[in-house]
Parts: structure tokens; sequence; C-alpha cells
């Protein structure tokens, strides 16, 4: 006599969570526990967990021929969430529960010896697509928080016993509590913090309108990292749907992390990070800091230190918005919509340049410094700007402008609404198409930069970025058009030496 059960759960594939249905299979012969569909250690090990779990809550592990069959076959299983579906799997083919509407439900919950409910990896992404697929999740107590702003009826336990005892019982299962993601974490830096820098100030405050990403460029000591870390403070609130691809990115990433502040992402890397660590790698893949800056800022100091083949893996994500990881059995894509802020000094030495400090580089030194950023590299970030050195009297003197952070927040916000309401994206995202519709020029103001770009040698990107930065200014003056101080403004911070 042989008896089935089906259970559903979902595997993690990156920002995804395909649907996996474990099947029970328990037969008269040898006793045995087996299973297959792509397992690994992982998965494997569960075998013991299970056995441990049924015993320790006064089930029976059958002492016949059991058959966990993980379909498809051909998706990789990895993680003890599959842990709770199996022994369910095993309790409803043996016949020790009984669950009508069992096909309504989704599990997915590492088992301890004891049967109590562990967290796993990548709820968030799971509870979407539960909510898709119109079922009903029951997860760990300790993943409740993660899953709390998705508008779904989710289930959550504490361990094996109160799954049971909640299937057979519905009003038993504790229902996870709705949440808001649309609440603003307090920043403890302002931007009235920064005196001096108005020019740098400014350009930060033009990137933020318009996402653009930015190169600061001066001596150490002159504030450059000061004005990157107060760049999210003029950003805007993200939306829910952007707080929720934050927090699946964050939850594949910090698997135990409990810290839910809903602020944008703010991501500083050192300069020895590697490749993967940067974009995004290893098996499974898993995002890097590039998709962990997602909707955000992502902060590179000291950028020619970095490895040239770690800065040269960030072009086609600055362009595309996205990164792809290529593995032998799998390809993976992960968002990676971040603002960059690179910081760098003009020399080894960081004083080329600077009144106050003598330069000890030689002529050659600092052309190889210079040239261990590419061309095609730097013409993909917007804004170039100067961060010279403020003397301690000046600073003293230089109040902050009365600029704070929520009042800038409030004035970039209205001017995202404008470029939304406008063209459905911000100007740093515009095509090629978008821009001509969106960045016209007089005719003299056209010639005007034909001639400019002639002279200075500048490619067709770099033009373009030009008129983005032209058309955020234009918006942050309210002006429906580009105008010529605003196509000067825009030059300026194109004019590298």
């Amino acid at each position: 006599m042989s008896q089935l059960s089906v259970v559903y759960t979902r595997a993690n594939l990156g920002m995804d969570a395909p649907l996996v249905t474990v099947e029970v299979h328990i037969t008269n012969g040898m006793p045995n526990f087996s299973i297959v569909g792509l397992p690994e250690a992982a998965v494997k090990e569960s075998r013991d967990r299970i056995r441990s779990a049924l015993i320790s809550n006064h089930f029976e592990l059958p002492m016949r021929r059991i058959t966990v069959n993980l379909a498809p076959a051909d998706l990789p299983k990895e993680g003890g969430r599959f842990d709770l579906p199996i022994a369910l799997g095993i309790l409803l083919a043996s016949q020790q529960i009984v669950v009508p509407n069992v096909e309504g439900y989704e599990f997915a919950g590492e088992l301890s010896l004891t049967g109590e409910l562990r967290k796993i990896v990548g709820a968030l992404p799971i509870a979407l697509s539960t909510k898709v697929a119109h079922r009903r999740l029951v997860i760990p107590h300790d993943n409740a928080m993660d899953v709390s702003f998705v508008n779904h009826t989710n289930y959550m336990a504490s361990h094996l016993r109160e799954v049971c005892d909640g299937l057979q019982n519905p009003e038993k299962l504790r229902i996870v509590p709705k949440t808001s993601p649309m609440s603003l974490e307090k920043f403890s830096i302002d931007w009235s913090d920064i005196k001096g820098q108005t020019h740098a100030k400014r350009a930060l405050v033009i990137a933020a309108a318009g996402g653009h990403h930015v190169l600061l460029k001066g001596p150490p000591g002159t504030g450059k990292t000061m004005l990157a870390e107060r760049l999210p403070t003029l950003l805007p609130m993200p939306t829910e749907k952007e707080c929720i691809e934050i927090a699946c990115l964050r939850s594949l990433y910090y698997p135990r992390d409990t810290e839910h502040g809903w602020r944008r992402p703010f991501r500083s890397p050192h300069h020895s990070a590697s490749t993967p660590a940067l974009v995004g790698g290893g098996n499974p893949p898993r995002p890097g800091e590039i998709s962990l800056a997602h909707h955000g800022v992502l902060f590179l100091d000291e950028l020619p230190e970095f490895q040239r083949s770690v800065l040269e893996a960030l072009r086609q994500p600055l362009e595309s918005g996205t990164v792809t990881i290529s593995r032998a059995k799998q390809q993976l894509t992960f968002p990676a919509k971040f603002q960059l802020i690179a910081a760098m000094n003009p020399c080894p030495c960081g004083y080329d340049g600077d009144l106050h400090h003598h330069c000890c580089c030689t002529a050659q030194s600092i052309e190889r410094y210079k040239n261990k950023l590419s061309g095609p590299l730097l013409d993909r970030i917007d804004l170039h700007v100067d961060v010279p050195r403020v003397s301690p009297h000046e600073w003293r003197q230089h109040d902050s402008d009365g600029e704070c952070s929520d009042n800038l927040r409030e004035k970039v916000q209205r001017v995202h609404a404008v470029q939304y309401q406008r063209q459905g994206q911000l100007n740093a995202f515009l095509s090629s198409k978008a821009i001509e519709n969106f960045c016209r020029l007089s005719r003299e103001d056209e010639e005007q930069l034909l001639t400019i770009s002639e002279k200075l040698q500048l490619s067709m990107r770099v033009v373009n970025k030009i008129l983005k930065i032209a058309r955020t200014i234009a918006d942050l003056h309210e002006k429906e058009s580009i105008q010529t101080n605003h196509l000067m403004e825009a030059l300026s911070f194109r004019a590298r030496k």
C-alpha cells in the first residue's frame, strides 16, 4: 500500500522565488528516506533534522520507504527552507494529520532538532510570489517582519507543532501583522553641516534632482566624503515598490538582519573590494554592492585605488541599471539602479594644485595615477566637480547657506515629480530619443554646444549627459525650456582637465 501527499514551497533564485512542488511517497519496502530533485547538501541534511523534529514532537517517522521529490527536477534546491514542507508532507502522507485544503498554502522554514522554526533567507521574494499565486504562506515567526508590508494574508509560527495544530484548526494560525514601509527614518547628519564648498554643494543638489552620477576631485580633507554621505539626506522617500525591491535585495544578502529602516541605501565599499563583491557573484549568485545600493547611493572613495577590472565591471550597470551574473548552470539578473558618487585625489600624494601643500609626485606618476580610470568609465559619470581646500579662516566665516536637508529634500521631490509627470523617469535615465524630445536647445545654443564639443573633443555620450544636466538645472529653476545659462552651467561640470 502506497501513500502520496503534495505540498507547495518556493526555491531561491535571485529576486525570484520559483514554485517547488514537494511530493512525498510512502510505500512498503526496506526502510529508507531519500530526497531527489537536485538537492544540495543542506537539503540532503534535512533528513536528520526532520527525523529528530518529528520524534521530539511525538510524531512517527514511518519505518517504510519514503521518497521525497522536489519538482521541477532541474531547478537547484539549496538551504533549510524545505525542512517544514517535507516534514508536513510526511505527516500528510502517513495520515498523522489531515488538512483538507493544504493546496491553498505554501510553506517555508528550517527546523531545529526540537521542531522549532528558524529564520530563512529570502522570505520576502517568497511572500510576493505566493501572493501572485493566490496562496497563503506559513513562515517562521522570525521572518514575520520581512513580509509584514506585503498586502496579503500570511501566517507565522514558532514551532512545527503550532503549524500542525493551526492547519487542522485555522483559527489557531497567527496572522502576520501588517505594517507600512512608508515612514522615513531620521538621519543623524544634515546638509547644513557642510560649510563652504558652494560649487560642490550645487553640483550634488543637481545630482539629487536628476539622479546623475558625480565625481568629486580634490586634496585630502576637503570634505568629499562629507558631501557624499549627505547626499541621501536630499533624496525623497522611496516609493512602496522601491522599498520592497530594496528589502528583497537586503534579505538575500543579510539573511539574519533584523533592521528595517526605510531610507535609501548608502553603500561605501573599501577600495580593496573584488569584482564579485562589487557587482555580485558566488555560487549560488548573490547580489553585490551595486545591487545593495539599488534606488540609493554607491560611494566609491579613493576611486583610482580600486582594481581597474573592478571599475570596468561598472560600465554596463551604469548604463542599464541591471547586472547579469552568468554561471555554468544558471544566469541571474539583479537590479542595480544606483547613483554613483566617486571621490579621488588629483595625484598619488593628493596635493597636486594645492596652494597650501607641496606636491611630491612626478609628472609620470600623476599621469599613471590618472590613467587608472578609463575614458569610457569617466564618460559615464555626469558631473565632474573640483573640491578645493577651504582655509580655517574661510571655514569659520562661512555659514551653511541656511539650507537644511528637509528643505532641499522637498525641493528635490518637486523636481522629481515634474520629471516623472513629463517623461516617466528621472533625467539621468533619458534615452537618446527622449533627449531629442525633452532637451531641445535654441539654434544658437545648439551651435555653441557643437563648437565647444569639437574643441574639447567630447563624445556623443558626454554631449547627451550635458543636455540631461542642463534639463535638470532648468527643472530646478522651474523653466519649461533649457536656456543659455542652464547649458553653460552644465558645461562647467564637464570641462575636465
